[in-house]
Order: structure tokens, then sequence, then C-alpha cells
């Protein structure tokens, strides 16, 4: 796979427009660099770098707001032991391949910094875009803090690649927010409860004081940035909510007052249901310890539930998958599972526009239109009929374009 061949045009497309739900007439694609400059009219380039879609359709690229680019295997406890060249290839091989899914963005939840994203940006490695948030912060046990209970021992050095920092007081966190942008970042990172891959932490509990979770928001809106936090519980997300978390991820138990204040607050909720199913099936096999094995139950069902609850009501729902290790094939799976509560349209607004909107890339990402990056899918399927075709990207996607580069 490479990125050598740049088109600027491609003829015979037919375009998919995800707000309104509807596929145009066959047209031309006029790109000059990276960008969409003209949809329909304008001389039609020959030779190797126009490109005849064939009366396919034409769509935006998919984004995926909830991956871990470093998770090789599923014991992420391990990950700080491994040399992070070891890992940044690792990563590179598993950004390519989401790449050849149609991931032309990706949003990194813990791990990814900014030599990752500038390798990517520079196109060093076949890679979707990629937005980084360095390492995500925790508190002591808490669902970034990988020792077991009779380990002591903790290497903080920012360059081991670890997914997250462990910092209590808000002083603490306040200076670890601070770090990761001072890199670049494009947002931070907090576990506001417990989760499955961590050690000593129960899914139930909440982390992190109200002081504490302050610092965080307020250093991200200095730098205008934001917040997303790691929650599955109602009690952790209702708190998140109220204290100026603007995107949530997983949300798997939440209620009816979650609901009220994703609303009020114009936040973001961000389900990723196909990591719990792998890691019911896989996660052994995959490294997922022992002690994370036993958790799975406690949010695997619950989800679509929740899910259901938030679009119904309406509130803003951006796609992600949360895959580790050798689970993340299985990708692509989260639009067939959407689908049992969501309509085709409403799961891929998830994946283009929504998500757009929560990476503050309105008009440049997740649309087929002038100004816009050309990070297109030329596709054999229409998914507006049937999202699920999206499972298979071998067989539903012809071809994938990244800043009107063909990815081969």
């Amino acid at each position: 796979m490479n990125l050598d061949l740049s088109i600027n045009t491609i003829t015979n497309a037919r375009i998919l427009d995800v707000e309104t739900g509807s596929v145009s007439e066959p047209t031309t694609v006029m790109i000059d660099g990276d960008r969409i400059t003209e949809l329909g009219g304008g001389a039609v380039a020959d030779g190797e770098n126009s490109f005849d879609a064939g009366g396919r359709i034409v769509s935006p690229g998919l984004i995926d707001a909830h991956v871990h680019v470093l998770a090789a295997t599923a014991s992420l406890g391990d990950l700080g032991d491994q040399s992070p060249y070891y890992l940044g290839a690792q990563a590179a091989r598993l950004m390519g391949d989401m790449l050849s899914r149609g991931f032309t963005t990706v949003r990194d939840a813990g791990g990814a910094d900014f030599g990752l994203a500038a390798a990517a940006r520079e196109n060093l490695f076949p890679a979707p875009r990629l937005f980084f948030g360095g390492k995500a912060l925790s508190q002591t046990g808490g669902h970034a803090d990988m020792r077991g209970p009779g380990t002591q021992v903790m290497d903080k050095h920012l360059c081991c690649p670890n997914i997250g920092i462990v910092c209590d007081g808000a002083d603490a966190v306040r200076k670890a927010a601070r770090e990761n942008l001072r890199t670049g970042a494009d947002h931070v990172k907090i576990m506001l409860s417990g989760g499955v891959a961590s050690p000593t932490d129960r899914v139930d509990s909440t982390q992190f004081s109200d002081d504490e979770i302050r610092a965080a928001v307020e250093e991200a809106a200095a730098a205008n940035r934001y917040v997303l936090g790691h929650a599955y519980t109602a009690r952790a997300v209702n708190r998140g909510l109220e204290l100026g978390v603007r995107s949530i991820e997983h949300g798997n138990l939440i209620n009816d007052r979650s609901i009220q204040l994703l609303l009020a607050h114009n936040a973001f909720l961000v389900p990723t249901l196909v990591t719990y199913e792998r890691l019911k099936q896989d996660g052994a096999k995959f490294g997922l310890p022992e002690a994370s094995q036993a958790k799975v139950d406690d949010v695997l069902y619950a989800g679509l539930d929740a899910l259901k609850l938030a679009n119904d009501h309406g509130v803003k729902i951006v796609y992600g998958s949360d895959l580790l290790g050798g689970m993340q094939p299985h990708q692509s799976q989260e639009f067939a599972i959407r689908a049992q509560v969501q309509t085709s349209q409403q799961v891929l607004r998830s994946a283009t526009t929504t998500a757009a909107e929560l990476l503050g890339q309105e008009g440049k990402l997740g649309v087929v239109a002038p100004g816009a990056f050309a990070d297109l899918l030329i596709l054999d399927s229409n998914p507006l009929d049937d999202v699920s075709v999206l499972g298979d990207p071998h067989s539903a996607i012809h071809a994938v374009l990244k800043g009107g580069r063909l990815v081969q």
C-alpha cells in the first residue's frame, strides 16, 4: 500500500450526501492538491491523474473517534515496557490497516503522541489523519494505572509509551494536561470511571475529584481544546458533563439525566460497542489479563440500550471502536452493531459529519464538498441502503483517497 499517486479528477462519480441522505447523478469531482475544488463542470484531465469511478458512489472518508494506535496488544500494562520504536512500527501497521478499511481520520484516545501525528501528516507511511491527546490522565488506582496490586514502582518518563499517566491532585492534573497540550495535543483525555483493561479498579467506581476534573477542563479550554472522558456509569458520566467534559467515551450505563446533560451541554457521546463483543470472544487470546476478562460482562449487554436511548433523544453520537491488539481488524463491524437501533443514515453521520463537528473540522472532513479535504471512498454498494455493508470493507470499498492521494 502506498500514497504515491495524486488524483486531480474523479469522473462518473455519484456523490453521497450524508446529511440529506441522497446520491447524485454521475458527475465530476475536481481536486487540487489535498482539497476538493469543484463538483461538476470544469475541464476533465486525462491520464494517470484522472480516476474513472465508473458510476460508483463517492462518499466522505470515515472517521473513528476512539482508537488506540499504540495498542498492539490487549495487555495495556505491557506497553510501557516496550521500545517506543517497536510500538511506533506497530502503530504504522495498525494505522495503515485502518486506512485500507476506509477510515481516513482517527482520534486516538490515549497513547499516541505528536511524533506519530507528524508522521501521518507527512505521509511517512500510509495512515489516516491522526488527532492525538498524548497520555490519558488517571488517578492512582484509576483506569490508566496499569500496576497490579503488588507493584509500587512506576516509570513516569513521558518518553515511555504508556497509554496514560498517573496524577493526583488538581495541580498535578493541571501540569499533566499542560504537558500534553505543550506538544500540540488536540484534546485531553481523563478517566472518569473504572474500566475493563485496568487491573485494580471497579467499572462502577468514579475517579478524580471535582477539582481535578475542573483543572483538566480549564487547561483544555485555555488552549482552545476540549476534554474527553472515559466513563461507563451514569454517575460518572453525569458528573463529568456537569464539570465541563465535552465528549463522553463509552457511556454504556447512562440514564435519563445523562441524556438531559448531553443535550444541555451540546456534548457528544462516543459509544464503542464492538470492543466488548470482541473482548468477550477474543480477549484472552490476545492478551487481556484474567482480571479484566471478568469485568467485560459489566458493560457488554447495556451498550446497545444506551445507544438507543441517546439516539431516540437526538444526542450527538460519534463512531468509535476502541479495539485492542489482534482485535483491531474488526473495526468496521461497529456499523452492523449500531444498525440494530439506528438508521443507516444516522450511523453514517456518526462516522462523518457529526464526528467532524466533534473534531472541530466541519466542512473540512466528513463531506464531499468544495474546500473539504479530498478524503474519499469509492464504494461498490450504497451504505444508505444498508450501512452494514461497510462491515466488510474489502468487498464494499473499491478505492480509498486520502488528501487526494490514491491508497493502493
